[in-house]
């Protein structure tokens, strides 16, 4: 794929701990995956943003176990979901099957993508709540992204705001409550590492490939690396909720995601951006 071979080496460690996780994951309370309806991942503007998606050919990059791949074909959509964790990908088959939806899993490193599932083979390319951390090259990704779509498909990007990751997506170790800025809230630093002995979820330590890189991406440069692929920015938004409680003091009064008190200042923690292939663009 073009990378160097240090950012080869952290994809293949983040690859190695995708696999770590998945069984972790799978078994976990926080995806539930026997009980939870996958919709409670998804914010109601998305679909409205999405439209109707029945008949429509849809790809979930970077799906991970499918927990949230499932509603796609749910809603009428023939859907394929893409990963580079082979554990993650045999997972979301065996929840697919469980679900008794139809839904295809390929094993692939996003950044070939194209190759990976076909070239201007979809109407929408969906992607992100903790994807797009894991990219090393974003001009490169939006470039997949652009191959991937027909003329006139979209690429709907839900991700968490780059304010969320430098305030900190869980929780850090002393347990603070604070509203406090522990982290780049822009890229250009390049890959950081983690030590991942833990996941997001509940569940036990990883017995092995405890490593993980991110590179954190601010917006513009989302935006930037998408126009650049030759997509039109059609809607930009952000939201004070999470589809789970970071904090201690969030509540759902209205049984939806999750947000802070009336006395927290009102800040963005997950942002939605929607682009479009005009006509003429090439496949890449």
């Amino acid at each position: 794929m073009g990378f160097d071979s240090a950012t080869e080496r952290m994809i293949q460690a983040n690859e190695a701990n995708w696999d770590a996780r998945t069984p972790i994951h799978v078994a976990s309370a926080f995806y539930d995956v026997a009980n939870r309806d996958p919709e409670v991942w998804f914010a109601d503007f998305e679909w409205d943003d999405l439209g109707d998606l029945d008949g429509k050919d849809v790809a979930h990059l970077q799906c991970h176990i499918g927990a949230e791949t499932i509603a796609f074909a749910r809603r009428g959509a023939r859907t394929v979901g893409l990963d580079i964790s082979a554990e993650s990908v045999r997972a979301a088959q065996r929840l697919a099957r469980d679900k008794g939806v139809t839904v295809d899993y390929v094993k692939s490193d996003v950044h070939a993508a194209a190759d990976a599932l076909g070239r201007e083979r979809f109407d929408i390319v969906y992607t992100g709540k903790g994807a797009i951390c894991y990219l090393p090259d974003l001009p490169a990704w939006a470039e997949q992204v652009a191959a991937l779509l027909r003329p006139g498909g979209q690429v709907y990007v839900v991700e968490f705001h780059p304010l969320l990751n430098a305030l900190g997506p869980t929780p850090p170790a002393d347990g603070s409550e604070d509203l406090l800025l522990r982290h780049d809230f822009l890229g250009g630093r390049g890959g950081v590492e983690h030590d991942g002995t833990r996941t997001y979820t509940d569940g036990p330590p990883l017995p092995e490939a405890k490593v993980s890189y991110e590179w954190p991406h601010g917006i513009g440069e989302v935006v930037n690396a998408l126009v650049g692929a030759g997509l039109r920015i059609t809607l930009l938004r952000e939201t004070e909720r999470l589809p789970w409680r970071r904090w201690s003091t969030m509540a759902n009064p209205d049984g939806g995601w999750y947000r802070l008190p009336d006395s927290a200042p009102r800040i963005p923690l997950i942002y939605a951006l929607q682009a479009v292939k005009p006509d003429g663009v090439s496949a890449g």
